[in-house]
């Protein structure tokens, strides 16, 4: 499946290296489209981001064929069989050096701005590149990382040619690879969006400064009138976004939840906006029988959705949770409003058993391995459906997905499902 860009590679990427986040992890990306990719890791892990500098001493009459390569530090590796076989001077060789080196060093000056290499002496070096052709400069990065003292390197790439990647196991401790086609001719042919990643990038992703923030066009709380009830929700409203996700809560959570706010941020990160709001006001959620009254969440869900459609003018997802869940697929068959797209994580879709027929909305199901009979419900209720329907299943989760990388697995899962569904729809919200 291609990656519409180097953030969105980077984003699924992050999600598979799950395992190495809380260790001493330092993210290496290769410059300059490796960066973009490592940035998203690094967020994934909570770990440290730099770059990796390294340039390929290429043949004078051939530079895409490698004699060597140069890095930070001093680095220099020779392969002296290829300077035997096509009898480089030495004098050519440290011509070609000179050269290399200066822009080496140029990049560093413009990419650091007088920041100091992360150390990586005893450390975990996770090298990210946005895919592998032939290898050469992931094997010259992970001589380097080893250079510099990391005690274990990981070489993670969304995609790459399957022979270069086999070959990358030999020089690196371990490599991740998402895609690895049968078919692969270049790195670019997996990306919606190849476009050279600017130098200035490169420098504001090494500072620290993601560009998120600059989509966020409004960030509110906001109170909305069902009849004459009011309820709460936290509006966040993005310039050129995609849509916007109405999450649905369930019993115990709400619009202030950090696992709900985990999975807004990582759709803010993809250009879709949100909307988070308590389907019940603070007296109600004490009231058991209110909770479970799917049909009660899913009228208020159905007016919440046309006022945030008179208020953005944006294609509708429902991500619901719990009996939220139930509420989200009830809402979707009202006839009143069009949605494009629901999710439904660790829900209850059982409660909404008489009307999944109706669910002609393309639905997510998303269940943690661990949460059986959780699992047996949604596997029921996708028979049930009769549009585009997918269970996904979380590895090692349970029913809160509390285990690490689980959150952040099913954030991933919903993420990838509303970009592939939020489409501009033309009913009037009104």
């Amino acid at each position: 499946m291609p990656f519409t860009d180097r953030r969105d590679a980077g984003r699924r990427l992050g999600a598979r290296l799950v395992r190495w986040r809380g260790s001493d992890v330092v993210v290496l990306g290769l410059p300059r489209g490796g960066v973009p990719v490592a940035a998203e890791v690094a967020r994934a892990l909570g770990a440290p981001l730099d770059v990796l500098l390294v340039r390929k001493l290429g043949l004078p009459f051939q530079p895409e064929l490698a004699l060597g390569a140069i890095g930070e530090g001093g680095l220099r590796l020779v392969n002296p069989v290829l300077v035997g076989r096509f009898g480089i001077s030495e004098a050519e060789l440290a011509a070609v050096e000179a050269a290399e080196r200066s822009e080496l060093d140029r990049r560093a000056a413009r990419f650091r701005s007088g920041r100091t290499r992360t150390p990586l002496a005893g450390r975990t070096a996770i090298v990210v590149d946005d895919g592998v052709a032939t290898g050469s400069s992931a094997r010259v990065a992970v001589a380097a990382a080893r250079a510099a003292g990391a005690a274990w390197v990981v070489v993670a790439v969304p995609v790459g040619a399957r022979q270069a990647v086999e070959a990358l196991r030999e020089d690196a401790d371990d490599v991740v690879c998402l895609e690895c086609p049968a078919a692969f001719t270049a790195v670019g042919q997996w990306y919606e969006d190849f476009t050279q990643t600017p130098d200035d990038e490169v420098a504001r992703l090494l500072a620290g400064e993601s560009g998120d923030q600059d989509l966020v066009t409004g960030d509110e709380e906001v109170t909305v009138f069902v009849g004459a009830v009011p309820l709460g929700g936290r509006l966040t409203v993005l310039e050129r976004a995609a849509g916007i996700v109405v999450f649905a809560h369930g019993s115990g959570s709400g619009r202030y939840s950090p696992r709900a706010r985990t999975a807004a941020e990582r759709l803010h990160r993809a250009g879709i906006a949100t909307l988070l709001v308590d389907l019940l006001t603070p007296s109600e959620e004490s009231d058991r029988a209110r909770v479970f009254a799917v049909e009660l969440l899913a009228s208020r869900l159905v007016e919440v959705t046309r006022w945030v459609r008179a208020r953005t003018g944006l294609p509708v997802g429902y991500f619901g949770t719990g009996t939220g869940a139930a509420a989200a697929l009830l809402a979707a068959t009202d006839y009143r409003v069009e949605v494009a797209a629901v999710v439904a994580r660790g829900g209850r879709p059982d409660l909404a058993a008489k009307r999944l027929g109706w669910v002609r909305t393309p639905t997510m199901l998303i269940a943690g391995a661990f949460d059986t009979g959780a699992l047996e419900l949604n596997r029921k209720a996708r028979a049930q459906l009769r549009g585009e329907a997918h269970l996904a299943v979380v590895p090692g989760a349970t029913h809160l997905f509390e285990e690490p990388g689980a959150l952040e697995g099913a954030a991933t899962l919903a993420t990838d499902w509303f970009r592939s569904h939020l489409t501009p729809v033309t009913v009037d919200g009104g």
